[in-house]
């Protein structure tokens, strides 16, 4: 064959692969809304089904040397063996199903061997599907499972057979079928698909323009609509990355012109994004897994996760109205205000509309799957009401379920490569192992034992989405968490709060290695200057574990709820502060230092750090009060 023809037969072999990878996804799609809207499939179905049919949508969007010509062709040929290597092992599962569940079945060795097979193939597509981290993870797992019994004696286990290993993994509804496909494919999924109708009809524009429009008279200016549009946005996408290079192409370059750094226009992008895993109502999707996972119910989950957002919220709009005073940037009072058109507001109702059938339909104790169904549905009729590019060009619709459907696939491919860890754990009893280790060090010290935890689920949760990263956090400190006599909510949204952060924290800080390209910074800056800004982030899991009026759930103690908003109120501000060095004016080294201490102090809830840290705040925060007073005796004056 010539090297014209080889080109040729190349060509084809890659429109063939995104063709049928296209339809793969549309089908996921479809069997999303099906689910959400009608019911599930069998429950064996859904499982298996979801996993194979996401897997080989991941391997068509994926394939293995693509761009190398050299070894393009055997990269076929491997990608080829990895098709057929995960449909013979569900095919094979399915034929042994009744069997296995009878209780009476004997493993053979091509039971075991088909088993690898399709383990091997889940865990490779995880590794093309979102990187390294849970591909090594769930291999260190499998390592632990098969020879942690030559451990010593603090991770040691009874020892595992390689066939009692994948009849767990595989084979079972405890390993890569686990609770977690079966929630993502129930109700994660229509959320994907509900993000992704909304931006193909223009709302993710629409609520830039409105951000916009509200901070234009803030010193902030871009970089504030940047945290209102992304807050809103994040907590429908189910992505970090996706809201970081989705809104990012757009606010960064705004964010610099108004005269901020590069590196602190991609941090306030990544942060903001980052944030919306931890908004309601949706919260990228972790919500539906923790309702799952707790039993506590959805609604109640949202409820318990609302203030701490929006301090975190708060807390990054501070941290820009002080970078910007302290770099002599002022609001545009000049530049053209962002007028609002009509269309503007049509293509809000298609997002605020949708979110409030959602709120609505979850208040009533409906499905969350089918309040997300519903909200899918309108949206799209909105989308045909009043977006002209949306009716007249029917291929937005074939491009956002094609959309949905690849960013589905990614999604559960993580979970069930998650389901790996899942069922080592639960077979080894590692995450007991582990609660007792960090109990030991920390003895009764319940800060250290938080601080520990903390440290061990950013380092859990590095290079992986907030799903996977929350599961993995979960599983191997929960029991940690749950011993210290942590109320469960509370536990769980610690877990979730340090998942997310594990998203801008180096060295793996995936969101703002998303976002350095589009900002021109190294990854690096943009890494820490996000830690920077979302200081105050790292801090409100330690507040409302120590005060759990702050979730507003089973009960509120109003004295210690208006205690925990007052001390989260003055800390983030006197972070900010104290961090970026002005306040009214430039600020020296050693008030810089003492703000910095006592908002820690404050955030920290130890009586005898709190008493310290107030009178230090008393002292230092007197000019700030008096031009308080100032500013609004002239104001009623006026």
């Amino acid at each position: 064959m010539t090297s014209q023809d080889q080109a040729g037969a190349w060509h084809l072999l890659q429109r063939g692969r995104a063709f049928f990878g296209g339809v793969l996804a549309v089908v996921l799609t479809i069997g999303t809304v099906r689910i959400a809207g009608f019911g599930a499939f069998d429950d064996f179905q859904l499982r298996v089904g979801a996993v194979v049919i996401a897997s080989l949508v991941v391997l068509l969007a994926n394939p293995l040397f693509a761009k190398g010509q050299r070894l393009r062709w055997l990269g076929v040929l491997l990608d080829a063996a990895l098709f057929v290597a995960i449909a013979a092992a569900a095919v094979w599962y399915n034929r042994i199903a009744e069997e296995l569940w009878s209780g009476l079945y004997a493993f053979t060795r091509a039971d075991v061997l088909v088993g690898c097979f399709g383990v091997a193939a889940v865990l490779e597509l995880s590794r093309r599907a979102i990187g390294a981290p849970l591909f090594i993870v769930s291999l260190v797992a499998i390592g632990y499972a098969l020879g942690g019994e030559h451990l010593p004696s603090v991770l040691r286990h009874a020892g595992f057979t390689l066939e009692s290993t994948v009849e767990v993994v595989w084979y079972s509804f405890n390993g890569v079928f686990g609770t977690p496909v079966a929630v993502v494919t129930s109700y994660v999924l229509i959320f994907v698909l509900f993000g992704t109708v909304l931006e193909a009809i223009g709302t993710g524009d629409a609520l830039l323009r409105v951000a916009r429009r509200a901070t234009a008279r803030t010193r902030g200016g871009p970089a504030h609509a940047a945290i209102f549009a992304s807050g809103l946005f994040g907590t429908l996408s189910g992505s970090t990355i996706a809201n970081v290079v989705g809104t990012g192409v757009f606010t960064m370059p705004m964010i610099k012109n108004h005269g901020f750094s590069a590196r602190f226009a991609g941090a306030v992008e990544s942060a903001a994004s980052t944030g919306g895993q931890i908004m309601p109502p949706v919260m990228g999707a972790v919500a539906f897994i923790m309702a799952d996972v707790t039993g506590i119910p959805y609604v109640q989950v949202v409820l318990a996760a609302l203030v701490p957002s929006l301090f975190y919220y708060a807390s990054l709009f501070t941290y820009v109205a002080v970078k910007a005073g302290r770099d002599g940037i002022r609001s545009a009072a000049d530049a053209p205000v962002v007028r609002l058109t009509r269309q503007d507001w049509r293509l809000m109702a298609g997002f605020v509309i949708p979110l409030a059938v959602i709120v609505v339909a979850l208040v009533a104790g409906r499905s969350p799957a089918l309040g997300g169904f519903w909200a899918t549905a309108i949206g799209l009729v909105i989308g045909f009401a009043v977006s002209p590019p949306f009716r007249r060009e029917p291929r937005r619709l074939l491009d956002a379920a094609v959309k949905a459907g690849r960013a589905s696939a990614t999604l559960l491919v993580a979970v069930a490569a998650v389901g790996v860890v899942i069922g080592v754990m639960n077979m080894t009893g590692l995450g007991l192992k582990f609660a007792n280790a960090v109990l030991s060090v920390s003895g009764e010290n319940l800060f250290l034992a938080l601080l520990l935890t903390m440290a061990a689920s950013l380092v859990l949760g590095m290079g992986m989405p907030s799903v996977p990263a929350y599961l993995i956090i979960v599983l191997v400190m929960g029991p940690a968490l749950a011993k210290l006599g942590i109320p469960l909510i509370a536990a769980h949204l610690f877990a979730v709060y340090y998942a997310m952060l594990s998203m801008i924290t180096p060295p793996v800080a995936l969101a703002a290695f998303a976002a350095a390209p589009i900002c021109g910074a190294s990854p690096f800056q943009v890494a820490f200057e996000s830690c920077k800004i979302a200081a105050v982030g790292f801090i409100i899991p330690f507040v409302f574990v120590y005060e759990p009026s702050l979730l507003i759930i089973d009960g509120v103690d109003i004295a210690g709820f208006a205690w925990a908003i007052f001390r989260l109120s003055v800390g983030l501000w006197l972070l900010a502060t104290g961090f970026e060095g002005w306040a009214l004016n430039r600020l020296g080294a050693g008030e810089r230092l003492l703000r910095a201490a006592a908002g820690f102090g404050l955030l920290i809830p130890e009586t005898t750090s709190s008493i310290a840290a107030l009178v230090i705040a008393a002292v230092v925060l007197r000019r700030e009060a008096a031009h308080a007073v100032r500013a609004f005796a002239t104001k009623q004056t006026a």
